[in-house]
């Protein structure tokens, strides 16, 4: 059975709304996973789990939640080689630029995508749920 971690950041609740499908995927699956948020997780969990998913919205000009996700985020990239894990977030404008900045940095850093990323312009819908269940389930 595999472990994996849900970790994320949400100020309106989009995001979160997203974590939760994502954790039920991989319960779903048969994983043992955890949720988490950022102020929550740490660089030093990251041995603890065979995958992570990571979760942020679209913040300012499309970058990641600065003060809380950020920070913790940039900590966990040392730790990312050969990790696998997947990306979701939310977003209110602009293009997902965010997410393939993101995606970047994560590739970048030697980490093995369990799955393409999943984003929603604002609230998810029954599609967007779905495809984090997905997203959820892949990583088990």
């Amino acid at each position: 059975m595999s472990k994996v971690a849900i970790v994320y950041w949400s100020g309106t609740g989009n995001t979160a709304a997203m974590a939760a499908a994502v954790l039920e995927g991989a319960k779903a699956k048969g994983a043992e996973a955890e949720s988490f948020t950022s102020a929550a997780f740490s660089a030093s969990m990251m041995d603890d789990f065979d995958a992570v998913a990571f979760g942020c919205p679209a913040m300012g000009a499309e970058v990641l939640e600065e003060s809380e996700f950020d920070p913790m985020f940039a900590e966990c990239e040392g730790r990312l080689g050969g990790k696998k894990i997947a990306l979701f977030g939310s977003y209110g404008w602009g293009s997902g630029e965010w997410m393939e900045n993101w995606e970047d940095v994560c590739r970048n850093s030697g980490a093995q995508f369990a799955c393409d990323y999943v984003i929603c312009n604002g609230m998810p819908d029954a599609d967007g749920l779905e495809a984090c269940k997905a997203l959820g389930a892949a990583l088990a």
